[in-house]
């Protein structure tokens, strides 16, 4: 093959350091696959302005690249404080009021979420990503509660709050993520990222309300409290969406970090078993926000993370507001393409065996091309079904997708060892494209391709057949 090509893909989120058509397309160029955008932050104009940018850059590149929307979520944060601090001592005793106004200087702070109505008198609450932890020992009024503070310390406005062990069904969408939804389902957007998902049940509302408004989007579960780890609900959670998220930023703060690991390679692994993306994000590279290059541990986290099989690795603040943001995916890049250069990578479960003709095809189309020691897998699709079922084998060879949907192609750009194009429906659309990539040198004269297709061309659900060729 004269090509090189990374299997693991990366996902970067765009903001100030990033907002220009110019960076965008560098973004790109570097090596992103797809494009976060954090609706925790920024307006409706910039978004507009930022999708158009990377549809552009996209078309001048030939390169599919997936946009995700990723909602902000319960988020609870504290109001303004005076001074924009506040000290705290062990012993102290704080209340939070989200009936009051403004903070003036004393020990009743204001909060941007009615919490008197979730929390219980002895649940943990922690203030400024778990710097300051505390626990509820009344609840004072309808708007009110009073938290013992356990160590010294101190908090700032708008810093977020913990609660891992506080139900909060029923509120995971918030009215902001509600009207972000509804300004994105006209706009091109190809994943919505659901934040704070407690329970499948979460993914199912969202998928009505996607449904409801005609939108083709696909929904990606952030994992970031205490009630989704739960090893049933965990599974239940991927089974209902089409990918899920390793935030490991608050998940770590819910749970304690040295969790996060291992169920950062469950979540990996039942992605892998139930065919949906995975994708591994928070602090991968993020001395690079001021550093032009990574941290050794930094790199293992990243390598490590292509060696579990993970579908995508995310960037956060590194190119959404760090000094080094197209050195920081280039470096990322090269991470990923010398791990998969030297360690075999497998997938961790055997992906799951369900009575369809994408799942048997895809199973049968990998061993061909392993045995037949073929340079690439051709597969024609129309929904992208038979290209997720064999990606989850983990193939070492490319996955080459061939689908006359823009939607479909966008939404695989973010698949495990896929490259996707863009054609027309035809019987002979994965063959043809196949000879296209030989004449172009995209792939040498003499390559072995595993064809995989339908005799209806176009029809979801109607891949029957596997051919191989050698051009």
């Amino acid at each position: 093959m004269t090509m090189i090509y990374k299997r693991a893909k990366i996902l970067a989120t765009i903001g100030p350091a990033t907002h220009s058509s110019e960076k965008v397309e560098h973004m790109i160029k570097a090596g992103a696959n797809g494009i976060r955008l954090n609706f925790s932050h920024g307006s409706y104009d910039d978004r507009l302005e930022q999708i158009a940018w990377v549809r552009e850059a996209s078309k001048k590149l030939g390169k599919p690249v997936a946009i995700l929307q990723d909602l902000q979520g319960p988020k609870i944060r504290l109001g303004a404080l005076k001074d924009n601090h506040f000290d705290v001592k062990k012993g102290d005793k704080i209340t939070l009021d989200h009936a009051l106004a403004e903070h003036d200087g004393s020990s009743t702070l204001p909060v941007q979420y009615n919490l008197a109505a979730k929390v219980q008198v002895g649940e943990p609450v922690y203030i400024f990503d778990g710097k300051v932890r505390t626990h509820v020992v009344e609840i004072s009024s309808e708007t009110a509660i009073v938290l013992e503070v356990e160590n010294d310390g101190y908090v700032m406005s708008k810093k977020g709050l913990n609660l891992p062990d506080t139900d909060f069904s029923g509120d995971v969408i918030t009215p902001k993520d509600y009207q972000d939804i509804d300004w994105g389902i006209d706009k091109d957007i190809d994943y919505v990222s659901l934040s704070f998902v407690q329970s499948a049940h979460d993914i199912e509302v969202l998928r009505g309300y996607l449904g409801e408004k005609g939108s083709d989007a696909q929904i990606i579960a952030k994992i970031e409290t205490k009630s989704a780890i739960d090893p049933a609900e965990l599974e239940r959670i991927v089974e209902a969406s089409d990918g899920v998220m390793v935030a490991r930023g608050d998940l770590a703060v819910e749970v304690g970090a040295e969790i996060v690991p291992v169920v950062q390679r469950q979540i990996i692994s039942l992605c892998q078993k139930h065919a949906k993306l995975s994708i591994v994000a928070t602090q991968m590279m993020s001395s690079m926000v001021d550093n032009p290059e990574p941290t050794r541990a930094e790199v293992s986290d990243v390598s490590t993370a292509v060696i579990l099989g993970a579908d995508c690795v995310m960037l956060s603040d590194e190119t959404a507001n760090g000094t080094y943001p197209i050195e920081t995916i280039e470096s990322m890049k090269r991470i990923i393409i010398y791990t998969e250069a030297h360690v075999p990578i497998h997938s961790l479960t055997t992906p799951m065996e369900i009575d369809t003709h994408s799942a048997a095809i895809g199973a049968a189309a990998m061993d061909l091309a392993e045995h037949m020691k073929a340079t690439a897998i051709v597969d024609e699709t129309k929904s992208g079904a038979t290209a997720q079922r064999i990606a989850a084998h983990r193939p070492f060879r490319p996955i080459i997708s061939v689908t006359s949907s823009a939607r479909v192609a966008q939404q695989l750009a973010l698949l495990y060892a896929n490259k996707s194009f863009v054609k027309p429906d035809g019987e002979k659309a994965g063959l043809n494209l196949a000879n296209e990539l030989v004449e172009s040198g995209f792939f040498p004269h003499g390559s072995t391709f595993v064809l995989v297709s339908g005799r209806q061309p176009g029809l979801k659900g109607a891949t029957d057949t596997i051919r191989v060729r050698t051009i």
